[in-house]
């Protein structure tokens, strides 16, 4: 495949910063040739497949790759957490630039169905019962995705809030002194629960979510708008509008490379 394809369908300079997180290729003891076949292009495979959300099958020729060699590559480095480290990666890199805004955090979540099943699902009261996920999503003050999750369709939202904010703040690098701490948290009135303001307070966040019976989820205004836009983002990766993959790994890996990707084009428009 050409370098210009190529580049039209991975931002410039992010195999830059994947690249060092692939695996090495084992050599298959049967023979063949996948282990001939670049990193690089695998990749931008893989990104095409999220980007087109089209079936592995209808990869077109101009990567020079078979459906197999693709697929089997994305679940070896998916095993390897490639995906997730990217994640973790590039909003390390936002917050070394200085464009990491943790005065607030904002946390939603939005139903995707479940075409094949698979764990974790459950009938989505917001689709008539039929099978789906959740995706939850927690970004900065500006909508960069900094922690996406998967629970079932028909688990309570504020059953992830706490899992969300753990995950957030584990992100860290003790070696520069980084603490991913947000100062404050908003979000709808899903998550008014008062155990929840407690456990945020005894963690010294300040609590801005909408409370049930007195104040509308609308008046978290532009808030709302920024992780409304950062769901926009990420279903604008159209192999995330419905959840085709059994195995959760597999999704939340597709889930992990769109954040990576939400959060390194930020990057790229703030740093050129």
């Amino acid at each position: 495949m050409g370098r210009g394809t190529w580049s039209r369908i991975v931002p410039d300079g992010l195999w830059e910063i994947a690249k060092p997180l692939i695996p090495p290729s084992r050599v298959r003891p049967q023979g063949g040739g996948t282990q001939d076949t670049p990193d690089e292009t695998l990749f931008a495979a893989i990104v095409h497949v999220l980007v087109s959300g089209c079936a592995w099958r209808g990869l077109p020729p101009c990567f020079g790759v078979s459906k197999s060699t693709a697929r089997r590559r994305f679940l070896i480095w998916s095993r390897a957490g490639v995906w997730g480290r990217l994640h973790e990666e590039i909003p390390h890199r936002l917050d070394d630039a200085g464009l990491l805004d943790l005065s607030r955090a904002v946390l939603d979540s939005a139903h995707t169905r479940a075409k094949k099943g698979g764990e974790p699902t459950g009938p989505c009261p917001a689709d008539r019962g039929k099978a789906g996920s959740k995706t939850h999503a927690l970004s900065d003050a500006n909508g960069p995705p900094l922690l996406v999750g998967l629970p079932a369709a028909n688990t309570h939202d504020s059953q992830a809030l706490k899992p969300m904010m753990l995950g957030h703040q584990t992100r860290h690098d003790p070696h520069r002194g980084r603490n991913f701490k947000p100062q404050r948290l908003h979000a709808d009135k899903a998550y008014d629960i008062p155990e929840l303001r407690k456990w945020l307070r005894g963690k010294r966040i300040g609590v801005r979510i909408a409370r049930k019976g007195i104040e509308s989820s609308e008046r978290l205004g532009r808030r709302r708008r920024v992780i409304e836009r950062t769901m926009s983002w990420l279903t604008g990766y159209r192999r995330l509008n419905h959840r085709y993959e059994r195995h959760p790994r597999n999704y939340l890996a597709f889930l992990g490379l769109a954040a990576a990707i939400c959060c390194y084009k930020r990057l790229v428009r703030l740093t050129t």
